[in-house]
């Protein structure tokens, strides 16, 4: 099994010059992806409940496609039959793979919009931070390359596809619902990294909370200048502030369509 899993990915290992961040290839594919997602969300914004759930549940097939041949590949091609600890599929980005194959089959509306909620601001936040930091999207193989594209565009487009659904309400309320649910899959993040810390030889950090310090702009800095628990507690409330700026457009989009105007708590 071993040797017919390297083949296959070392057949796929297709190398390339990696893009460099704000050339071509970056931001033809982000202003194109960008509109395209767009168009797509607005158009689709009266969707039925059942087509919202067909299109949440299929793209989080082609996520969890998408993230089974990266964890192949990283291991048997990359790491030559070692996992490789670094890349366990709990980032904050990687959450939506999870949610969009379990939220539109839940019974229960408030969880199920909860999730909604969480995908809506904080996904598409880290997806579009992605395209302005691009660096962990560039790789040396085409197929890396484009899984890491490809998978933070989804986002982007299921996060506006959330938040202009009519499908989906915006309260004042949300905000504060899905920032309680990021901080509390902060808490299982850095679990997960004290509890995989000896077998991952210290490589593993989920969400960029620490003990190991940060490898993000900016919090890197201060990492290294003062430790990882500095930028842990900058980098937690800042990406909710970030949150609340993409919150607001949202909110007051619903509140104009609903035809009311209070004002967000």
């Amino acid at each position: 099994m071993k040797e017919w899993l390297t083949a296959i990915m070392t057949a796929t290992a297709w190398e390339m010059t990696p893009p460099k961040a704000y050339g071509t290839f970056h931001l033809s594919f982000m202003l194109i992806g960008f509109a395209l997602c767009f168009g797509a969300a607005y158009a689709l914004r009266r969707s039925s409940a059942r087509c919202m759930r067909n299109i949440l549940l299929t793209v989080g097939g082609v996520l969890l496609v998408g993230e089974v041949y990266k964890q192949l590949f990283y291991t048997f091609y990359i790491g030559g039959g070692v996992y490789q600890w670094w890349i366990f599929p709990f980032q904050l980005c990687s959450v939506p793979m999870y949610l969009c194959l379990i939220a539109p089959l839940l019974p229960w509306k408030r969880v199920r919009h909860g999730m909604y909620h969480f995908m809506m601001l904080y996904n598409l936040l880290g997806g579009a931070i992605s395209f302005a930091e691009p660096s962990g999207l560039i790789h040396p193989y085409w197929t890396l390359t484009l899984h890491a594209f490809i998978w933070h565009m989804l986002l982007v487009f299921v996060g506006l596809y959330l938040g202009l659904s009519e499908q989906v309400e915006v309260r004042a309320h949300t905000y504060r619902n899905a920032s309680l649910v990021f901080v509390g899959l902060c808490v299982v993040a850095f679990c997960i990294n004290l509890l995989c810390w000896e077998v991952s030889g210290g490589s593993i950090n989920m969400f960029f909370v620490g003990p190991k310090n940060s490898s993000l702009a900016v919090f890197s800095w201060f990492a290294k200048q003062f430790g990882w628990y500095v930028s842990t507690a900058l980098y937690i409330p800042s990406v909710c502030l970030g949150t609340y700026v993409i919150y607001l457009p949202f909110y007051h989009y619903k509140k104009k369509k609903a035809g009311t105007t209070n004002a967000p708590a």
